[in-house]
């Protein structure tokens, strides 16, 4: 191999070894760039454009930045559009609090008003006993639903009869915030609009509101 090394070294006078084997390589396969475009961003383009091929070479790296650079701009578009989604639903989740607060009952409110506040379809209080007002789930299905999380989403729920009754067919998207307190409890939220319930980028939103209801459901 060092032999083989040091020939190609003095058949290309100036050339450091490894940059000969490089080199020989390129050149028993011309077509190595062409099937691997993402080495042009990390190559040097010439200084001066000497004759077609190397034009070509040029005009590949270009068109390579360029997809590069649109997909940036696509990216931040998305974090933007992301950023300013989450933004409107925690404005609506703060107007929810307020009229949370202020109401006499809170499962009526939740029922009545909050579909309105938040822009969507439907919401709900479920719990594993009976309560007034209250959707009645079985034992262990809050466990199973949350897994021990605190708020979730989900995408044409599977058992939206059971969580959102006659809005069920409305459900595109759901979203249910675990409440805290001595029996497992949630607050369901449902829309056909899946922005209306962006939960990745409004996670923090959807717990504030599920805390305000435990709260209030707690002093009832």
């Amino acid at each position: 191999m060092l032999a083989s090394m040091e020939n190609r070294a003095e058949a290309a006078p100036g050339i450091e070894p490894d940059a000969a084997v490089i080199a020989d390589y390129l050149r028993a396969n011309p077509s190595f760039l062409t099937t691997r475009p993402e080495l042009y961003r990390v190559l040097t383009p010439p200084q001066r454009v000497h004759g077609e091929v190397l034009a070509d070479h040029m005009s590949a790296m270009v068109r390579v930045e360029r997809a590069h650079a649109a997909a940036l701009r696509d990216r931040a578009a998305e974090v933007l559009n992301a950023g300013r989604a989450a933004a409107a639903v925690a404005e609506r989740v703060h107007e929810a609090a307020l009229a949370l607060i202020a109401a006499a009952d809170t499962a009526e409110c939740v029922t009545n008003e909050l579909p309105h506040l938040l822009g969507i379809d439907a919401a709900a209080l479920c719990c594993e006993t009976f309560r007034p007002r209250w959707r009645t789930l079985p034992p262990g299905a809050v466990a199973m639903l949350m897994r021990g999380r605190g708020v979730i989403s989900r995408d044409r729920p599977a058992d939206a009869v059971v969580l959102h009754a006659e809005a069920a067919l409305l459900a595109e998207r759901d979203v249910l915030v675990r409440l805290a307190g001595p029996v497992p409890a949630l607050l369901a939220l449902v829309s056909r609009d899946p922005a209306a319930l962006p939960a990745l980028q409004a996670t923090a939103a959807f717990t504030f509101l599920g805390r305000v209801v435990g709260t209030l459901v707690g002093r009832e």
